[in-house]
């Protein structure tokens, strides 16, 4: 902090008291600020806010300083400031515009302001919420006025040129959806700059001065520029007519190109660095650009680029950046170590300065400013203009050089050669280095394009250029020919011409013994194997090797040994299992070596490394083989690391670690891991950066495996150390993992803090869970180590009387003992990993035991075993957590913690909290919730925190854990400011960002609505009360009155507004979602909540969000029964902006009128195009909660009859919907969404049926009058009875039902089973599910007849009874207590409505149904058949005899008697039911007894008589032998109470003749079974009920047949005196039982009750 001020207050100091004085300290110090700036990110807005240091100001004065590196600098600090702080990006861009415009006569004003606009608009690229789109228009406008102004003042036509030109290119980085607007002015101004034609460039040649010449090349660099931009930044609008428009003035570039040269010698060097500055951004520019688009102008730019390459005034050797991206990435390790990456490289490359070597700087090229630097946050440092276009002219060269004609390659190769041996001295080797450059840029690109190098000729001049290159003093140069040597044989793919080459090589160093051949060649080899493999033949490997073996051992040159090894490591990377017979020598040599070999040589033992890693990779997963052979190169690979771990250079131990990682990886077993991690733990905080990343590298591939074994090392390996200063202080105190959250805090390399975080996220998820209090202490600590002190205390008293369960120790650390925390302020990067890293612990804890999310359950196992730990115990601090970093001053952090919040409200929300019955754990949180929230709804938070928050908050209301209103109240008014907000529509919101963003904040706010208003509808249904309509509401509210659920009273108070809303963000929606060729019809000024120029940024927000609001609004419209229309719908709805869209008007304004039917025409529409069109056409990234929320507003939307009636009447709409939500389930899975789609189904066929139900009531009564005959067929199939696929929705829904049953049962798929019947097969049980599925389409099937006219039904019949009677079969398994499964009763009522069906008896279709529904009879009853199951006993045995029996009773009493009466059926059907009597289990004869009661009391004689004679003898027979031995159990006292039920039902159902004898059957067997006084006593409870319910029937019975009981009596005085025992002894119990028993109820006379209750 203290740094910023000083900085600031030196800039005031500097920039008031004398200007010029200090440009290298300004500079310096811009440039610092803007680092310390950018690092801080939202965190520094205080630092701008204090008015006392007046920062912005400060570094806006500098931008008009005198230096132009100082404003560039100030620019570059800008660009800083808004990056880190996005809120300052729009002011900021404002600021410097009005400035510019305001001071454009003035030339520093001019160029500062506009590098500022550049740099800030650079910076929005790295702002995720933009800047408003009406910017590019103002920024347009201006750099067009300046371009225009440029000639009216020769004091500022440079200046002017220059900023319009920059000002346009940095335009073009914010992307096609800006540019397109302004690319038509844009190609004008291009059009504009350069001459139309050859001979206006003449004219203008004759006529300038210098200084036009001047300003000229400045404007037409400027525009190259711009094109440049345009074409990197903007590739989507590069359609074929943009490149035509783009084409016309290249030509005339290209002409101005080959004139500069006469130019400049007509008006010498001031035009020098102008000429440099347009070839190189003509270059830039055809690098991008197809060459096809210059083909008429590439002999003319080869020339120039010749020219350039090898004009004689460059002196300055451009190695350093000219040779590295010609190199191998590999093979630049051999090199210098200024090419390696280090801490301090900056400092390095300053020092360079010095030494003559060029380095960048941004004053050499402003353009940067606006680039996305490729280092992050550090200045772009350009090369100076001379050197940058030799390095644009290399690589231009290789693409012109392959598009041009082979014959003219060779005159220009032959140029460049000759230039070579006509230069002489220190410039020889410089052209030699731009010659081989630009060779080997085009030997790359042709062997990348796959090309052809052309005649024999260009192959020798190719090889002479080469084989010079290989053999020169400059080690980057014999690099880089090394490659185009390899290259150069990969292009002519000719094993004579590459075994030459290799050759070559080989009497090369056979001979030579000067270094630099000897180095050169032995590179060339290894190039030539990596990219050509094994060269073949196995004679080159072994005399490469042989050589290469030679050459390592040379003592006497360090350089010949790296290289040699260096080239060796490459073959044997590339030559793979043919290396496998060099291994073991190679070894031995390697290790000979590094023993050997002054470790002062690091570079040789860096070579070795490298071998011994490929040799590693060789040998491979072998390395694990016992065998003696295995054993001794593993030794030997071990040794070799020790030894390198030994050496006393930083990359050598890299290299070791690299090395033992490898062999860790193929032998794990065999790799000390204690020793390995205590290398590792002792470099971790090593001052070399790649040692730092070597170690890094290597953790994270060992905790992947092996986690807790490397922390535990890691920790015992600290204790044992009593160093201070390494790493193991730190793993003393937080262990590994916090050793390690302390250095990526520290760390500020990419691909380390990457690593970094890897390491962490792999040992959190293996042992965060075991190490549960270690891993939320260090994220606590880290997030409490910045909080602000008020804010913890403020958590900390809304906690009190919570008393600080958790981790009292640790809550005390946080607050007091500062001393001994380890991580102080740490950065908010570090902070936001930590955050996300509790949301981790968090899902990790889900996949483990529940214990983690039950408190009762967690405080039981904690008792048990201390040691156990569980997250539900340190809610308070999680809680505490997400309140620290929800209220930081980080926006990065405050996102992060509402993210936790959100996690841990959806995990805890259902935790109850023992200690108070019918209450959760979250509830005593709820001010720190409120509290965490408030701050996100206040005006200045950015957009995207506010609609992060906006989601916490449906999700805390929706969890329900608050239900008292008032307390709900605090964060349901955080959403109304919000809505309140939003309601003027795009207009009123934010202008700092783009529109896009405000769409966001709008639609956050709506979803969150939408799913609060989902929750309280659903809450509302589950009290069992009717949705209230629009008016009840009213009433209710006006009263005062609170409904039962008063969440959705809160709601409705805004549910007018909503509604409006909610519509309008659905209408764009569907504009946003259509076609690309219907653009041209969507409204010009955009929808409600988006601009018609951000509409492909908006698309996004809708997509998250969509999907609820449709659920809520369809659940709207069905509350309001799509009856009531709106008392403000129509024409008084103007009272907000988003009319143009809203569903009641047109565009225009005067608009007509919706009549009410129309209006819900057009929602009904709405809701459902926008659904079918989302699931015709699931994307892989369709989330489960959008399918689920637009299945359940298809739901919603038909629960109503109104739009039942529209679907109803819309026979293809239906189909339509029936396919997609065929494949909803055939593409989807989850059965959550197959059963929501059934639902919907369902509801679709109840609209055909309500219809078909309508045509006909109405035809009935038109024709009234009318014969029977004449009346038309209603429903599908009309009179001929056929369902034409794809017409069809009975066909349709046939398809989907038939898709479900099969995917469940696939036994029923004839084509499967490989046979039509219903075979017998072992029944099965279906998961939970499955069995839900089932049922739903078996529930659909039995739905289907009502929708055909009689024809039809008959079609479908024998389809729907074969997949219902095959459910029926396969599932019905035996299951304790006589219990059904859910599926055998779904198919049994599904059997039951069709049986029932009106079709049945329908006059055209009864003959047809009788026959089916006999065929199902006797399909059911073969189910049953002992010969069908010859080959299966068990199976006949697992069947359930109850399920079948209870179908052949549904058919018995659903369908009409001349379906059943038939003689061969009944016989069959009343043997089952004997044979069933016959079956010992209790369970199963109770069922018997139950159902043939319900056959008895069927009214019809001819259905029920032959089973009463066929089966009450049986029965009679059954209940007299239990009456001998007496019942023993409970369920034979059931079965006997179910006996006498029947021969009751007999009693009542017999002809009066027959009655006396069947009652003077029953009443002994009642009678036998009373007690008398003393029995009842003694008696057990089993022949007590017996002997109540005997007395209870008799007492009914005797008075109903009075005669035949008084004869009864009268004839036998045992069975008088038991009577009258009983009576006496059982008087009192009886008065007192007989109103409460059970079984005084009358058996049911209705049939289809008590069938009901039998298998549902």
């Amino acid at each position: 902090m203290d740094a910023v001020m000083s900085d600031g207050n030196l800039e005031t100091r500097v920039g008031s008291t004398d200007v010029a004085a200090s440009q290298h300290m300004l500079v310096c110090a811009l440039q610092e600020l803007g680092n310390l700036i950018h690092n801080l990110g939202t965190t520094a807005a205080p630092l701008l806010q204090d008015s006392s240091t007046g920062l912005l100001d400060s570094i806006l004065s500098v931008t008009l300083h005198p230096s132009i590196s100082v404003r560039l600098a100030a620019a570059w600090c800008l660009h800083c400031i808004a990056v880190a702080l996005p809120s300052y990006l729009t002011p900021l861009l404002d600021c410097c515009l009005e400035r510019l415009t305001g001071h454009k006569s003035s030339p520093e004003a001019v160029t500062g302001f506009s590098f500022a606009v550049a740099a800030l608009l650079g910076a929005v690229k790295h702002c995720p919420l933009g800047i408003p789109h009406g910017k590019g228009k103002i920024i347009m406008t201006l750099a067009e006025d300046l371009l225009c102004s440029a000639a009216q003042n020769s004091r500022l036509s440079a200046q002017r040129t220059q900023a319009g030109w920059l000002l346009i290119a940095a335009l073009m980085t914010l992307g096609p959806a800006v540019v397109s607007h302004h690319l038509a002015r844009v190609l004008l101004l291009w059009k504009c700059v350069f001459p139309a034609s050859p001979k206006d460039l003449e004219t203008e040649k004759s006529r300038g001065d210098s200084f036009t010449w001047q300003v000229t090349l400045e404007g037409r660099a400027g525009a190259l520029c711009a094109i440049k931009s345009f074409v990197s930044h903007c590739g989507d609008l590069l359609t074929e007519e943009v490149i035509q428009r783009l084409l016309p003035p290249l030509p005339c570039a290209v002409d101005l190109l080959t004139q500069l040269s006469s130019i400049l010698k007509m008006y010498g060097s001031p035009l020098k660095t102008p000429s440099v500055v347009y070839r190189q951004r003509l270059y830039e520019l055809l690098i991008l650009l197809p060459p096809e688009t210059y083909e008429g102008n590439l002999c003319a730019i080869l020339k120039e680029l010749a020219a350039d390459l090898t004009a004689p005034d460059i002196q300055v050797s451009a190695s350093t950046f000219l040779l590295p991206p010609l190199c191998h990435q590999d093979d630049l390790l051999i090199l210098s170590p200024l090419l390696q990456e280090t801490d301090h490289r900056f400092i390095e490359e300053q020092l360079l300065l010095g030494n003559g070597v060029a380095c960048g700087s941004l004053e050499y090229d402003p353009y940067l400013i606006y680039e996305k630097d490729v280092e992050g946050d550090s200045v772009p440092k350009p090369l100076p203009p001379a050197l940058s276009v030799i390095s644009s002219a290399a690589k231009l060269f290789g693409v012109v050089c392959a598009h041009v004609g082979e014959t003219q390659r060779l005159p220009i190769l032959e140029q460049l050669l000759d230039s070579i041996k006509h230069t002489k001295g220190a410039r020889q080797q410089v052209v030699q280095l731009h010659v081989v450059s630009s060779v080997s840029s085009f030997l790359k690109y042709v062997a990348l394009s796959k090309g052809c190098l052309g005649p024999e000729e260009l192959k020798r001049f190719a090889l002479t250029l080469v084989t010079g290159a290989l053999e020169s003093t400059n080690p980057l140069l014999r690099c880089a020919a090394a490659e185009a040597w390899a290259r150069l044989a990969q292009v002519l793919d000719d094993g004579a011409f590459t075994a030459g080459l290799a050759q070559v090589s080989f009497d090369k160093l056979k001979s030579a013994r000067d270094v630099v051949t000897r180095t050169g060649h032995s590179l060339a080899l290894g190039s030539l194997h990596r990219y050509l493999g094994g060269i073949s033949s196995s004679q080159h490997l072994n005399s490469c090797i042989g050589i290469l073996y030679t050459l390592a051992q040379d003592s006497t040159s360090p350089d010949v040994q790296t290289w040699a090894l260096h080239s060796l490591s490459l073959i044997i990377d590339s030559a793979g299992p043919l290396y496998y017979v060099h291994v073991e020598p190679t070894l031995s040599l390697i290790i000979m070596l590094l023993l050997n070999v002054p470790p002062t040589h690091a570079e040789v033992h860096q070579s070795l490394g490298r071998c011994l890693n490929a040799l590693i990779t060789t040998l491979g997963p072998e390395l694990q083989g016992n065998s003696t052979s295995i054993s001794t190169l593993r030794a030997s690979c071990l040794l070799g690391c020790a030894v390198m771990q030994d050496n006393p250079d930083c990359l050598v131990q890299a290299q070791a670690i690299s090395c033992l990682q490898q062999l860790h990886m193929f032998a794990p077993r065999h790799v000390n891991l204690s020793s390995l991690v205590s290398c590792l733990c002792v470099n971790l905080y090593s001052p070399y950066l790649l040692l730092r990343r070597a170690v890094l590298a290597c953790l994270r591939q060992l905790v992947q495996r092996e986690a807790a074994e490397v922390s535990e090392h890691a920790v015992m390996l600290a204790k044992d150390s009593r160093e201070e200063l390494t790493p193991d202080a730190d793993i003393r105190e937080v262990g590994l993992e916090g050793a390690l959250l302390i250095l990526l805090d520290k760390e500020t390399d990419e691909r380390l803090c990457h690593d970094i975080k890897e390491t962490l996220n792999y040992m959190l998820t293996s042992m965060a869970v075991e190490k549960l209090s270690l891993w939320l202490k260090l994220c606590k600590d880290v997030l409490a180590a910045s909080a602000d002190c008020t804010a913890i205390t403020c958590v900390d008293t809304m906690q009190e009387e919570e008393g600080d369960k958790g981790d009292d120790a640790s809550v005390l650390t946080t607050r007091h003992d500062e001393k001994s925390h380890p991580f102080t302020n740490p950065r908010w990067a570090t902070r936001v990993f930590a955050a996300e890293c509790v949301c981790r612990i968090i899902n990790q804890c889900e996949n483990a035991t529940s214990a983690h999310f039950d408190i009762a359950l967690a405080q039981e196992m904690k008792k048990k075993d201390s040691r156990n730990d569980f997250l539900v115990l340190h809610l308070a601090d999680l809680i505490r957590m997400a309140f620290m970093a929800a209220t930081d001053h980080s926006d990065q952090l405050r996102l992060s913690g509402l993210e936790m919040l959100l996690v841990v409200i959806r995990r805890f929300a259902t935790v109850p909290e023992p200690e108070f019955p019918g209450h959760v754990i979250l509830e005593q949180y709820q001010a720190n919730v409120g509290a965490a929230l408030r701050p996100a709804f206040t005006s200045e938070t950015p957009p995207d925190v506010t609609a992060k928050a906006c989601q916490v908050c449906s999700a805390w209301i929706a969890s329900g854990v608050v239900s008292d209103l008032n307390d709900l109240r605090r964060v349901h008014q955080l959403l109304v400011s919000s809505l309140t907000k939003i309601q003027a529509g795009k207009e009123a919101l934010s202008h700092l960002y783009n529109e896009s963003a405000s769409t966001m904040e709008i639609l956050a706010v709506l979803k969150a609505w939408a799913e609060v208003y989902i929750i309280a509808v659903q809450r509302h249904k589950n009290h069992r009360q009717p949705l209230k309509t629009t008016s009840c509401l009213e009433d209710s509210i006006r009263n005062g009155s609170c409904s039962s659920d008063g969440l959705l009273d809160l709601v409705y108070a805004d549910l007018g507004t909503l509604s409006r809303l909610w519509l309008a963000a659905l209408q764009d929606f569907a504009l946003l979602t259509l076609p690309s060729e219907f653009a041209s019809q969507l409204p010009a000024e955009g929808g409600a909540f988006y601009t018609a120029e951000t509409s492909e940024n908006a698309k996004l927000q809708y997509y998250n969000s969509w999907a609820l609001i449709l659920h809520a609004t369809a659940l709207w419209l069905t509350s309001t029964g799509f009856v009531v229309a709106d008392p403000d719908e129509g024409a008084s709805d103007l009272s907000r902006p988003v009319t143009p869209t809203s569903m009641c008007q047109g565009s225009s304004s005067g608009a007509t009128i919706k009549s009410p039917e129309d209006v819900y025409t057009d929602r009904f529409h709405l809701i459902l195009g926008i659904s079918v069109e989302f699931l015709c056409s699931l994307r892989s990234d369709a989330t489960m909660e959008s399918i689920t929320a637009c299945l359940h507003a298809l739901q919603a939307l038909l629960d109503v009859p109104w739009p039942r009636s529209k679907i109803g009447s819309d026979q293809d709409l239906g189909i339509e919907l029936l396919n997609v939500l065929h494949r909803v389930i055939l593409t989807r899975e989850s059965p959550s969404i197959q059963l929501a789609s059934l639902e919907v189904v369902r509801q679709i066929i109840c609209a055909a049926q309500e219809h078909v139900k309508e045509k006909r009531r109405s035809a009935e009564v038109d024709d009234g009058a009318a014969e029977k005959e004449t009346l038309p067929e209603f429903g599908e199939g009309k009179d001929t009875g056929g369902l034409v696929p794809g017409k069809s929705l009975v066909f349709a829904t046939l398809e989907l039902c038939v898709c479900i049953l099969v995917r469940q049962l696939p036994e029923l798929n004839p084509k499967l089973t490989g046979s039509p019947g219903v075979k017998a097969r072992k029944p099965q049980m279906l998961s939970e599910d499955g069995s839900r599925l089932v049922s739903a389409a078996l529930v659909i099937l039995s739905e289907l007849p009502a929708v055909c006219s009689p024809e039809g039904s008959i079609s479908i019949l024998p389809t729907i009874l074969y997949l219902t009677i095959g459910v029926l079969r396969e599932t019905a398994v035996k299951l304790p207590g006589g219990q059904l499964s859910s599926t055998v009763a779904a198919s049994l009522q599904a059997l039951k409505g069709i049986l029932s069906s009106p079709m049945a008896r329908a006059e055209k279709s009864h003959t047809a149904w009788t026959d089916l529904l006999r065929s199902a009879l006797t399909t059911v009853l073969d189910c049953w058949d002992p010969e069908h199951f010859s080959l299966v006993d068990e199976t006949h045995e697992e069947l359930d005899e109850v399920s079948l029996l209870t179908a052949i009773t549904v058919f018995i009493l659903s369908t009409s008697p001349e379906v059943t009466t038939i003689p061969c059926l009944q016989k069959r059907c009343i043997d089952k039911f004997k044979a069933t009597l016959e079956i010992k289990d209790p369970m199963v004869q109770i069922k018997t007894y139950q159902l043939l009661h319900s056959i008895f009391q069927y009214p019809n004689p001819a259905v029920s008589y032959p089973y009463i004679y066929s089966l009450a003898s049986c029965i009679m027979e059954k209940l007299q032998e239990i009456d001998k031995r007496k019942p023993e159990n409970t369920a034979e006292l059931q079965i006997f109470q179910e006996g006498i039920k029947v021969l009751e039902t007999l009693v009542t159902v017999a002809e009066e003749h027959h009655r006396s004898q069947l009652v003077a059957c029953l009443l002994p067997i009642l009678i036998s079974f009373l007690l008398d006084e003393n029995a009842l006593g003694s008696a057990t409870s089993i022949m007590r009920n017996l002997h109540d319910f005997a007395l209870q029937n008799l007492m009914q019975i005797g008075p109903q047949y009075s005669s035949v009981f008084k004869s009864l009596v009268a004839s036998s005085p045992a069975l008088k005196a038991r009577l009258e025992a009983a009576i006496k002894g059982n008087q009192e119990s009886v008065k007192v039982k007989i109103p409460t028993s059970k079984y005084t109820k009358s058996p049911g006379k209705n049939s289809s009750i008590q069938l009901k209750t039998s298998f549902l």
